[in-house]
């Protein structure tokens, strides 16, 4: 006599996938990219490291002699004046983007909405064309026989052209018009995610445009302001362009020496020390604005 047919004996068991052959697939897709980085990141950046120890000989040639010279130098009181000039400039850098920005990432994020797409193009358009070309263009606006001052002689509003070029407010300059887009793309992201009931509903409790300012778009649109902070600080800090171009040679910030010790004096030791101090104040500084955007909470 036959036995009864059972849902245990009709389905066939399911088979199991286990743990680590789901992890091996999923990685897969990533080997690419981790070997690029391997390449392209981890290996210079080991490089660097090592010849950070070395030594230079008298012919500008890597001796493998370790030493901690290299790093002792960073700390020379001889490049303190050269350390604060690019603390100031990118602060001041930072400062002026933000001032300009938030007005503008405001406008474009309260405009129509066909109207954002043409103003967020504007902005986008000076990605098209090559930083080294744009800083150029700056020296034939700013130079005595520029743009700048042969308008202002033609007014009357001048009678001996400025000296600009080559000073510290036309490296500031530069770098603001430089990072200025990525003060105000992070801006816009938050600001246009901020309801404008918001704002009707400050209006209708009497608040004035300052107070609104103030208890409401300032505090929603805290993620956003340090995230351009972030983008703009950074590299403005390790700028070497447009202080070398702008600068004359007359404004040396951190990344021009660095730039200097690699390709003009050869001490690739000394320059390595250098990057790798610039690095450790880069993560600082991101260590710092990563704890205090632990808390933020994201704008609905």
């Amino acid at each position: 006599m036959s036995q009864p047919l059972t849902k245990s004996s009709t389905i066939p068991p399911k088979r199991s996938v286990s743990k680590s052959s789901f992890s091996l697939w999923l990685s897969w897709p990533l080997v690419p990219a981790l070997v690029m980085f391997i390449v392209f990141f981890v290996i210079p950046l080991v490089m660097m490291l090592g010849i950070s120890f070395a030594s230079r000989d008298t012919y500008g040639r890597i001796a493998w002699l370790w030493t901690l010279s290299n790093y002792e130098r960073v700390f020379d009181p001889l490049y303190w004046t050269l350390y604060m000039r690019s603390a100031v400039l990118s602060v001041l850098t930072t400062g002026c983007c933000l001032v300009l920005g938030f007005p503008l990432a405001y406008a474009i994020a309260r405009a129509p909405a066909h109207f954002q797409r043409v103003l967020l193009v504007l902005v986008m358009i000076p990605f098209w064309t090559s930083f080294l070309v744009r800083t150029y263009a700056w020296i034939f606006i700013l130079r005595t026989e520029g743009l700048f001052n042969t308008i202002l002689i033609k007014w009357g509003i001048l009678t001996q052209p400025l000296e600009i070029l080559y000073t510290n407010s036309a490296v500031l300059l530069g770098l603001v018009y430089g990072y200025l887009p990525f003060m105000v793309l992070p801006l816009y992201v938050v600001i246009e995610r901020i309801s404008p009931v918001l704002e009707e509903a400050a209006y209708d409790l009497y608040a004035g445009k300052w107070m609104m300012f103030r208890r409401i778009i300032l505090p929603l649109a805290k993620p956003g302001i340090i995230g351009g902070c972030l983008l703009v600080f950074v590299p403005s800090l390790g700028a070497f362009i447009t202080p070398y171009l702008l600068g004359g040679g007359k404004t040396m910030m951190l990344g021009t020496l660095i730039q200097h010790e690699f390709l003009v004096i050869r001490d690739w030791p000394f320059g390595s020390a250098l990057s790798f101090i610039l690095m450790a104040i880069v993560l600082v500084v991101l260590a710092g604005l990563v704890k205090r955007t632990s808390g933020i909470a994201p704008v609905a």
